[in-house]
């Protein structure tokens, strides 16, 4: 499967779902536009991290995570966003120490904090963007004004509904509820977030 190359063209607030954001990845070589519901904390790490001139008084977690990287001779050379499933992204960091090449899973969301950190690039496979990438007409002279990124925000917001509760919906109760401690046992505190969404609607 090919590799796709991906930039982050940004953060939004969610208007789909309380409290969370979604962060948008571009392609590279096109036009499509890749987004992915993130935490609160991850979005303002991310964030920080995109503002170079923002320096935290105490390292966050992905700072930390860093120096200690560094501190080890560990680099992280590439993040991939491998998988797509019930609307949830995996990803895994492929990093090198010695020589010698490891593979990390993460929550995409960590991966791309840290990607940044690392001056890492990310790729995803073509067939994650065929399935689940989409396209903004946004007319790029007025891009910077506000009537634009509110057009922006509602697009990618009834995009995100769309494409990451897709396959909930076709879900019983008793498999959201499933997978909703499966998610909790993870601590991928995004799906689940989504998932509990679903039962409330429901309830």
């Amino acid at each position: 499967m090919s590799l796709v190359r991906l930039n982050i063209k940004g953060i939004s607030y969610s208007q789909t779902q309380n409290g969370a954001y979604a962060l948008i990845l571009s392609e590279v070589d096109g036009d499509r536009k890749l987004p992915i519901v993130i935490g609160a904390f991850e979005a303002q790490s991310i964030a920080i991290a995109l503002e170079k001139e923002i320096k935290p008084p105490r390292p966050l977690t992905h700072d930390l995570f860093k120096n200690f990287s560094d501190r080890f001779d560990i680099v992280v050379k590439q993040v991939i966003i491998h998988k797509l499933v019930d609307g949830v992204f995996y990803s895994s960091l492929i990093c090198e120490r010695d020589k010698i090449e490891e593979i990390i899973d993460a929550r995409t969301s960590d991966a791309i904090a840290l990607a940044l950190r690392f001056d890492a690039p990310i790729f995803t496979y073509k067939n994650i963007l065929d399935k689940a990438g989409i396209y903004l007409k946004v007319n790029p002279k007025k891009e910077d004004d506000d009537e634009d990124n509110i057009l922006l925000d509602e697009m990618v917001a009834e995009e995100l509904e769309s494409k990451t509760d897709e396959g909930l919906q076709v879900k019983t109760l008793e498999e959201l509820n499933k997978l909703l401690d499966k998610a909790v046992a993870n601590e991928d505190y995004e799906a689940a977030a989504r998932i509990r969404d679903e039962i409330s609607k429901r309830n």
